[in-house]
């Protein structure tokens, strides 16, 4: 049965993880400013441009969900109480949404994890050019973190979404 703590529940989970979204983030927006001015060597630079990029863009959607997370834990609680057929109309399809861009997300993840492996490989192997050998590792680094931190936000989506669903039915 779906209940009001498992709303609360969820969006609770959804607000820190987001913090681990904002940790991984500043993490790598700290280590690509040490790599690109302190450590200097073509190996740090090439490091440090996926962990700046890939570190704002997680540092960016972690503080945007989790500023939003109590709004919306507030709004389904709400619903849940006095209007259900708001979680009907409004949050399945919110919900249908975010787990279809979990698919797209999964799958940039992948492919970014897989480009940064093999740049890393080959550059490596033939020793040719240092730069992009760090900008492989830094990238696969970057995309396993986000991969795995998704993986877990996905899985929990998935719970709270049939939750839903098996309330409308109950309805």
């Amino acid at each position: 049965m779906f209940t009001k703590t498992d709303i609360e529940k969820y969006f609770m989970a959804e607000k820190q993880e987001s913090l681990l979204f904002i940790l991984i983030g500043l993490a790598g927006i700290l280590s690509a400013i040490i790599f690109f001015f302190f450590l200097k060597s073509p190996f740090y630079k090439g490091a440090a441009i996926p962990l700046f990029l890939i570190g704002c863009l997680l540092g960016t959607v972690g503080y945007t969900v989790y500023k939003r997370s109590d709004d919306d834990r507030k709004r389904n609680v709400y619903a849940y109480d006095l209007n259900p057929p708001d979680l009907k109309v409004k949050e399945i399809p919110r919900m249908e949404t975010v787990m279809k861009n979990f698919v797209i997300y999964r799958w940039v993840e992948i492919v970014l994890l897989l480009t940064g492996i093999g740049l890393y490989i080959y550059f490596s192997r033939y020793a040719l050019n240092p730069f992009w050998n760090g900008l492989g590792m830094g990238l696969a680094i970057m995309a396993l973190l986000a991969l795995s931190a998704d993986y877990f936000a996905e899985k929990r989506g998935h719970v709270y979404l049939k939750g839903l669903r098996n309330f409308r039915s109950s309805m």
